[in-house]
């Protein structure tokens, strides 16, 4: 609302409505000013050819002397027809012809001019009326001068003008002033609340909203769609924040234990190396480290899939694919149920390591059997892997998903898993635009994968 010359909005439009106002009035009072000044030369005119309307009647009683009165004028001056000045006001005695002035029309008539800088009054501009008087001997010219008018018309003309001018002026300026208060009075209110949500991190508040329909209620509403997405976006990062020291504490102890292992057996070998059984110890080390090398594949495996790295896409037949696999030996029997021509689009590798995965933590806890199965269903391809487990109580189906989720010891990952290779699939399917769900079943878990049948443009 501030400027950086710390004028406020509101005083910046009430100005400019002034000046506005103050132009607009100066314009227009030179017009009124303008067609007033011509109207009062015009009716001077007349008054200084009425004035001078006495000497008309003296030539025409033969009663004209060498000297007349001022008659409210600054000067007369009397011409006889062959144009010599003959009769005069006292200041114009002696003063040659003043002008060339020709007055127009019958005795009656009269023509009036401005003139300056005439013999008898240089650097002043007078009135002057001119009369002609019919005579036998010939026609003879009545000049009368008087004040020009001035370019005000008249001081009270101008003071008047300026008063109008000045209460028009302020009327505007408090006038916009007032509306423009009024009209931002919900952007201050807006101002404020921005203030306290960001003085109390309280993302819950939300702007004001005025009752009419206008661009500040189109503000207010959106600033509360914009909080809610930003009250939406924290929430999430706070999820993300926590799900990520969640994962940063269950990696490290992941981690941990393989490395805590490995020294375990490597300390006791030396405590008494004449006796310890160094093949034997070195099978065991060579098992932990498998492990934490799965662990840490797993890990890498995860971070490509979350930066979203690039893989290769081509149509994939998805039976052939679950029958290659499944025809290599498992400890579990696996039974299968394949449609052939079931084919979509996808990276062959990690549609692989998707289906392992389902395969082998069915392995781990299934008691004899884990039937797949393949078909195409309302336009998807549907992969199903059952085994004949203990099961996932529904409440723990989306935590298995987790990274590091740890369920009771039925579906621990300590009987062989790292804990990723659930959340690994599922990133799979999303980067291939399907779904990894856990389903209903009468046995098991049956874990069931959707994916967009493949289509020839």
């Amino acid at each position: 609302m501030k400027t950086p010359l710390g004028h406020s909005l509101r005083s910046r439009l009430a100005v400019y409505a002034a000046v506005v106002m103050l132009l607009l009035n100066v314009v227009v009072s030179a017009f009124v000013v303008w067609g007033v000044r011509n109207q009062a030369v015009i009716v001077h005119g007349h008054q200084t050819s009425g004035r001078a309307l006495f000497v008309l009647l003296l030539i025409k009683r033969d009663q004209l002397g060498a000297t007349l009165p001022y008659n409210g004028l600054d000067g007369i001056q009397v011409l006889d027809p062959a144009g010599r000045p003959i009769s005069s006001t006292p200041n114009l005695a002696g003063q040659p012809r003043q002008t060339d002035l020709v007055p127009r029309g019958s005795m009656a008539s009269d023509v009036a001019e401005e003139i300056c800088d005439l013999p008898a009054f240089p650097g002043t501009c007078k009135t002057v009326a001119g009369l002609i008087a019919y005579q036998p001997e010939g026609d003879y010219r009545i000049l009368a001068f008087s004040p020009a008018v001035p370019w005000y018309a008249s001081p009270r003309l101008l003071v008047f003008q300026a008063c109008v001018t000045a209460l028009l002026v302020a009327l505007s300026y408090f006038g916009v002033s007032h509306i423009v208060a009024k009209t931002l009075a919900p952007v201050s209110a807006i101002t404020r609340r921005l203030a306290d949500i960001t003085a109390s991190g309280d993302g819950a508040m939300r702007l004001p909203v005025t009752q009419h329909d206008d661009e500040i209620r189109d503000l207010a509403v959106t600033g509360n769609h914009m909080l809610d997405r930003l009250e939406t976006a924290m929430r999430q990062q706070d999820l993300a924040m926590e799900r990520q020291r969640r994962f940063a504490t269950d990696a490290s102890h992941d981690l941990r234990s393989p490395i805590t292992a490995m020294r375990t057996q490597v300390e006791d070998a030396l405590l008494h190396p004449e006796d310890a059984d160094w093949p034997e110890t070195g099978r065991e080390v060579l098992t932990s480290l498998d492990r934490l090398q799965a662990i840490v594949g797993d890990l890498l495996t995860l971070s490509k899939l979350d930066a979203g790295a690039p893989s290769s896409r081509e149509s994939v037949d998805l039976g052939a694919l679950v029958a290659a696999e499944t025809a290599r030996p498992r400890a579990k029997q696996v039974i299968t149920s394949l449609r052939p021509g079931v084919v979509v689009s996808g990276d062959p590798l990690q549609l692989v390591r998707l289906l392992t995965n389902l395969l082998d933590n069915a392995e781990r806890h299934a008691e004899r059997l884990i039937h797949v199965t393949v078909r195409q269903q309302d336009g998807e391809a549907v992969l199903e892997v059952l085994d004949d487990g203990a099961g996932i109580a529904p409440e723990h189906r989306e935590m298995v998903f987790q990274r590091f989720t740890r369920l009771d010891a039925s579906r621990s990952r300590d009987a062989g898993g790292t804990g990723l290779g659930l959340p690994i699939a599922r990133e799979i399917a999303h980067t291939h635009g399907g779904s990894l769900t856990i389903e209903d079943s009468d046995v098991g878990a049956r874990f069931v994968l959707r994916l967009p049948v493949f289509t020839e443009r």
